[in-house]
């Protein structure tokens, strides 16, 4: 592969990683003697199909010029950086090249704003047209739109691409004008609702039409950038409960404010990215998607921040213990899954097992309940030696926490409590 293209890689795979739409950055691995192949670090990341497989891709930009000049970017127009641009046959020829030799499985492609959000929305949709109709690229493709672009060129992209993105970046347009004056949330959210009806049309024409195009068939996402702003976890996970409420995204992303930027008065003063800040918030936001959360329940006026020293499911238990103990044997699937150390997977098991005779307290373990993180809000109770647990109603949330956090240290992970009856 020519020097030249493998430079242009090196530096627009560097300015892509700061995109938390993919799971992971790749690994470098040389060849050892008497070893086959090696992996190459540059530009490939790991992501998660809708069936759980992790593929992985290659993740760049297309240029990191940029005519904006917003504060928390790297690749903002006021920085002093290596700036450089693929050509369309440049990018289809890398894509192609990674795959043939199994490095990828697809394709992740953004791009800093050249001249016009429509001047760069046509290359990047010409580059996957190219792909795809050109040379019959079969490969996952993820195509960041880019906000301001026309609708044309919107529904081109969705022709090609798997799945389209727009990101809104900070939780408020207050906090976006301050910190992207060039921006704006209706760059955003005109775009999305338009993916959205186009998606909702194309499954209606699919429905009547089996010879329709697939428009966008993984949907859309979206990232909020997570410390660069002041807003408090409450309002980023009520804008991400409206998202997936409002224009139906399948995702969004949440990404650790790293300052690369030097001083800006406009930024916090971090040491370090706030990444257990993001954890939580995948969390919260898991609960919302999957075990039937609300944002309001998560966190409200009194409690406006996730709990950095335990899950957002445990801190919910902690503040709720009118709702315990839940009962498995006779409690539905729903009051199941509130239930700390019992999972979409273990619910169900508890739902089957049950119809067959009455769940005992040791069967729990089989069915894949983490019991000693359940124990204090379940019945059947559970026992160490002769003497049963106290459910958090009897103990308190004080006293449950506590052991938690002493046992999860105690046991270097796992979650020991000793709140019996007795002493």
């Amino acid at each position: 592969m020519r020097d030249a293209l493998m430079k242009k890689l090196a530096i627009l795979a560097e300015s892509a990683k700061y995109d938390a739409s993919c799971a992971s950055s790749g690994v470098g691995r040389s060849n050892a003697r008497g070893g086959i192949g090696n992996a190459a670090r540059l530009g490939v990341c790991h992501s998660f199909t809708a069936d759980g497989r992790c593929i992985s891709l290659l993740k760049v930009l297309y240029s990191n010029h940029c005519r904006y000049d917003c504060a928390y970017c790297v690749n903002r127009r006021s920085n002093d950086l290596p700036r450089t641009a693929f050509t369309v046959e440049e990018l289809t020829e890398l894509t192609l090249e990674f795959y043939r030799r199994n490095y990828i499985e697809g394709l992740f492609l953004s791009s800093g704003v050249l001249v016009s959000p429509d001047h760069t929305m046509e290359r990047l949709v010409r580059v996957v047209k190219n792909l795809r109709v050109t040379h019959g690229f079969n490969g996952y493709i993820h195509l960041k739109s880019i906000p301001g672009a026309a609708r044309e060129l919107v529904y081109a992209a969705g022709l090609y691409a798997d799945r389209l993105s727009v990101n809104i970046e900070i939780p408020s347009e207050t906090n976006l004008r301050r910190l992207a004056p060039e921006k704006n949330y209706e760059s955003v959210y005109a775009p999305m609702r338009y993916i959205h009806e186009r998606l909702r049309e194309n499954r209606e024409e699919r429905g009547k039409f089996r010879s329709a195009p697939v428009f966008a068939p993984a949907g859309q996402s979206t990232q909020v950038i997570v410390g660069a702003s002041d807003e408090r976890d409450r309002d980023i996970l009520r804008l991400s409960s409206l998202l997936y409420k409002g224009p139906g995204l399948k995702r969004v992303f949440y990404s650790a404010f790293v300052p690369v930027n030097g001083h800006d008065s406009r930024l916090p003063a971090l040491q370090s990215a706030p990444l257990r800040r993001e954890n939580r918030l995948y969390q919260a936001d898991w609960l919302m998607r999957l075990y039937h959360f609300e944002a309001a329940e998560l966190l409200d006026e009194a409690a406006p921040d996730l709990d950095m020293d335990v899950d957002p499911k445990l801190a919910w238990a902690l503040r709720h213990p009118e709702f315990f103990p839940v009962d498995l044997n006779t409690d539905d699937y729903l009051r199941l899954l509130r239930v700390p150390g019992i999972g979409l997977i273990s619910a169900r098991r508890i739902v089957l097992a049950r119809r067959h005779g009455r769940l005992e307290a040791g069967q729990l373990g089989k069915l894949g309940v983490a019991v000693n993180r359940a124990a204090h809000f379940i019945l059947p109770r559970q026992h160490k030696g002769s003497a049963p647990f106290l459910t958090i109603r009897e103990a308190g949330p004080e006293r449950v926490r506590r052991a938690i956090l002493s046992g999860q240290s105690a046991m270097r992970g796992e979650y020991q409590l000793s709140l019996p009856i007795k002493g």
